[in-house]
């Protein structure tokens, strides 16, 4: 039978029978209980430096992914990717792993690098074959034109591309600049609607001075249909050393002038006819509305 403590107990055999109880995995309420000492500075000295039997622990779920996280730092994984596996906070993981080395930086090995190129690629194949088919669609929508439509796409063009008048410097001729050939091809239609004729047209050339000149202008003759020793004389333009110039290379082949002879009258009609197309757009924007 158990000792009862009393006055005169001797404290160390006390002791001695509370590591003894501690260590057959007797909790700290049970031993309180044989013992009878139920004063916790005493009982705190009885069982110092005596550790608690596992089965007294409380369980915490955080023990097994805080393992788990120290495992995978010391595999070399990054706190991001630590997260992506266990799917708890970076400050948890950050409070758990503090005290491990950070991994090293790998270099990419060259079988890492060819596997990311080609998915690269795969991702570029894919991206360019999504716009093919947008443009195929979209280029289906219109079909074929009809005169009207041309004509309304024409004067906007002109708009937007053709030279202007203005009160301060006069400018009543029809004059179109652009460096796209489809451009060109599109408004040389719709002159050929509005009925000028080809010997009313005169084309000059606008190109960089470090640039293919004859070349580009064999370009230009041959697109619109004219002898190259009928343009007029090309403008170039000079170099300016202190620009990078992008517009380079086999495809950069300036701009094509077209011009209008005494094309006075046809520039005010087309003036007229751009007004017109903005006070409908304007009434029709306005009846949308309401």
């Amino acid at each position: 039978m158990t000792e009862t403590p009393g006055r005169h107990a001797d404290f160390e055999t006390l002791r001695e029978q509370a590591l003894t109880l501690r260590r057959e995995g007797l909790s700290r309420r049970q031993i309180r209980d044989r013992l009878h000492v139920h004063n916790n500075d005493i009982l705190n000295r009885l069982l110092q430096g005596e550790p608690p039997p596992e089965w007294t622990k409380r369980p915490n779920a955080k023990d097994d992914l805080r393992a788990r996280a120290r495992e995978l730092r010391l595999k070399g994984l990054t706190y991001d990717a630590i997260q992506v596996e266990l799917g708890c906070s970076k400050s948890s993981i950050s409070l758990w792993v503090r005290d491990l080395p950070k991994p090293e930086r790998r270099a990419p090995t060259e079988q890492a690098k060819l596997a990311a190129r080609k998915r690269w690629e795969h991702e570029l194949s894919v991206r360019d074959e999504k716009r093919r088919r947008t443009k195929v669609a979209a280029a289906r929508e219109v079909a074929s034109l009809t005169e009207r439509e041309l004509f309304i796409a024409g004067v906007a063009l002109y708009w937007a591309e053709g030279t202007k008048d203005k009160p301060y410097d006069r400018r009543e001729t029809v004059t179109f600049i652009n460096s796209d050939t489809d451009v060109i091809e599109v408004y040389l239609a719709w002159l050929r609607l509005l009925g000028v004729k080809a010997e009313q047209l005169r084309y000059r050339v606008m190109i960089h001075e470090t640039a293919e000149v004859e070349a580009a202008e064999h370009y230009w003759a041959d697109l619109v249909g004219v002898d190259v020793s009928t343009l007029q004389k090309t403008t170039l333009k000079k170099h300016n050393p202190k620009t990078v110039r992008k517009n380079v290379g086999e495809t950069y082949r300036g701009c094509l002038v077209v011009r209008v002879l005494q094309s006075a009258d046809l520039y005010r009609r087309i003036e007229g006819w751009w007004c017109g197309i903005v006070g409908s757009a304007s009434a029709t924007d306005r009846r949308n509305r309401t």
